[in-house]
């Protein structure tokens, strides 16, 4: 009997744990990624004794595979993914695989903003409780090399738009949505509703048994519920009590999901996490965990001592008295808009990257109140300079002593140079870029890291 093939597209840590698991359950087993395989996961492939190759892919090699698992990276629209659809060779994520060979609870976060921080918040909830979890997705470890190599009985896992593309019969316990707003249109063709239906899916072939937590004033949320009606148990959060589990009461945080416990209550000057944003992420991961029977003490003191996550409002350092703030994970205008709202001091601004299709107007109110400065960081900010002059940004190279301006430049250096000369004494500079990395860095983190070494080193 022939051993099944499977094919795996993109060997970063997704792809690897995919291709491990798939050896471990029996599979034959091939490895391909279009560009340069890191040498951990090399190494990884090798001490596994599973074939690999790099810079391109074989064709005759991956059309004749039973299944494709394919990073997130890689959009529908690659001629390698339109010849397997042309052959009706399923392609599927790395946690669709995983999740077949598990039967571990799974906790699954998605949103245009806040997933980050959220997953970490109910992992930290989970961990102080002392349950076996794991974290996967977008952050923590491969879930498949989790399940292969130590497998837990709950995961909490970050969900992009990209994974939850080629999710088919993978089932989420309990599936939170944090929020909507236009974000990876050009991976959409430029269509947000198909962008809606990606997040959507993290409610596919949920049951009433299962539960489904959502922000109640998302308009978008609102509209596709009653739209698809979700067959979950409903779990709605806001900023007020009326028809939400969770909400505040100008003064507290409450969290009433689970009907047997008592209400938890904690003041909102003890959140860790402070900002409106962060009350709602905090909301959701608070229900999650009532839901997982999850004493509300272990709730509270995760409330309290959360320490947040790196590059999302991360303060840097104070430099001749100005405050240095990274949040270079502001990959969209959305989350932008919160890390502006969260501003209390006049702020230099660093906007800029690749442009996905942004629509800037959404943060002009809060720039124009809170930033005397933009610096705009990206090989092409030409979309930038034009929005924001129009805003009444003049060319700070033309018109040094304008009341509101903007440098343009086009690496990190000069854009730190820019901020530490524009800056006053008590301003904060924040990189809150609404653009993914890819123009001039690796990856957000890779922005973020080298944004923070340039800053300590003024």
């Amino acid at each position: 009997m022939k051993t099944e093939l499977i094919v795996v597209l993109g060997a970063g840590e997704s792809g690897t744990g995919a291709a491990i698991l798939a050896q471990a359950k029996g599979k034959d087993v091939f490895v391909s990624d279009s560009g340069a395989i890191k040498p951990a996961y090399k190494a990884l492939l090798d001490a596994n004794h599973i074939a690999w190759e790099e810079n391109g892919h074989t064709p005759e090699k991956i059309l004749c595979a039973d299944e494709v698992i394919k990073s997130p990276g890689i959009p529908e629209t690659a001629p390698l993914i339109v010849q397997l659809r042309e052959k009706d060779i399923p392609v599927i994520s790395e946690i669709e695989f995983a999740a077949r060979y598990t039967k571990a609870k799974m906790i699954c976060i998605t949103g245009s903003n806040g997933k980050t921080t959220t997953t970490s918040l109910i992992y930290d909830m989970l961990c102080r409780a002392g349950l076996d979890v794991g974290l996967a997705g977008n952050i923590g470890n491969s879930l498949a090399l989790q399940v292969a190599r130590q497998d837990r009985a709950y995961y909490v896992i970050e969900l992009s738009s990209f994974q939850l593309d080629n999710m088919y019969d993978f089932r989420a316990d309990i599936a939170i949505l944090l929020n909507i707003t236009p974000d990876h249109l050009d991976r959409y063709n430029f269509e947000f509703q198909n962008y809606v239906n990606a997040k959507f899916r993290i409610t596919r072939n949920q049951t009433e048994r299962d539960a489904f937590i959502y922000w109640s004033e998302d308009p978008v949320i609102d509209r596709e519920i009653a739209r698809i009606q979700p067959c979950a148990t409903l779990y709605p959060f806001g900023s007020t009590e009326k028809h939400n589990v969770a909400y505040t009461d100008g003064a507290h945080l409450v969290v009433a999901a689970h009907k047997e416990v008592e209400p938890l209550e904690i003041p909102l000057e003890q959140l860790a996490l402070q900002g409106k944003h962060n009350q709602l992420n905090s909301m959701a991961a608070s229900i999650a965990a009532q839901l997982l029977n999850i004493k509300n003490d272990t709730i509270r003191e995760s409330l309290r001592c959360f320490a947040g996550v790196p590059h999302r409002l991360q303060y840097v350092a104070t430099v001749k008295g100005v405050r240095y703030i990274n949040d270079s994970k502001a990959t969209n205008v959305n989350s932008c808009w919160y890390a502006l709202e969260a501003m209390t001091t006049p702020t230099v601004l660093i906007l800029g990257g690749k442009d996905k299709g942004n629509d800037y107007s959404e943060i002009d109110r809060l720039v124009l109140d809170k930033c005397h400065t933009l610096v705009f960081m990206g090989l092409h900010n030409e979309k930038l300079e034009e929005h924001f002059g129009a805003l009444g940004y003049a060319d700070g190279n033309e018109h040094p002593s304008a009341p509101k301006r903007y440098f343009s430049t086009h690496n990190l250096h000069d854009a730190v140079m820019a901020c530490a000369d524009s800056a006053h004494d008590g301003d904060t500079v924040l990189l809150s870029p609404c653009c993914a990395s890819f123009d001039l860095f690796n990856s957000y983190e890779d922005r973020g890291d080298r944004f923070m070494n340039a800053v300590r080193h003024l």
